[in-house]
């Protein structure tokens, strides 16, 4: 089994596909709308990909672990280190860095507040 896509609802679907096909490249699969009539896009690769839809609402994912539901998407690197440079240059703020047994992470957070681990192992 794998997971095939993620599917997270983003405030504006422009500025969100820009945030992660600069972040983690691949390429917009499909571009178009919702049975809801809303704005969405896939995008990664020909196995795994994001499912944006765009909210119409402007807001901010909740964070709290302890409540019930969703809390990060995690993605493998392969060189957390380029990973941290490309963040920076984006001018995003990393939230956290953990080091421990079997590899290596940082947080951060994308346009909506939805966090973000990377890890390398």
């Amino acid at each position: 089994m794998r997971i095939e896509h993620a599917n997270i609802t983003v405030s504006n679907l422009d500025a969100s596909v820009a945030f992660y096909l600069r972040l983690l490249g691949g390429k917009v699969r499909w571009e178009g709308l919702t049975g809801a009539g809303r704005r969405a896009a896939h995008i990664g690769d020909d196995i795994t990909y994001l499912s944006l839809f765009e909210s119409g609402e402007p807001g901010r994912a909740p964070q709290d672990y302890a409540l019930v539901g969703f809390n990060h998407l995690g993605f493998e690197v392969d060189d957390l280190d380029s990973y941290r440079a490309q963040l920076w240059d984006m001018g995003v703020e990393i939230k956290g860095e953990e080091s421990y047994d079997p590899g290596r992470r940082l947080y951060f957070y994308d346009p909506d507040g939805i966090e973000i681990e990377l890890v390398e192992y």
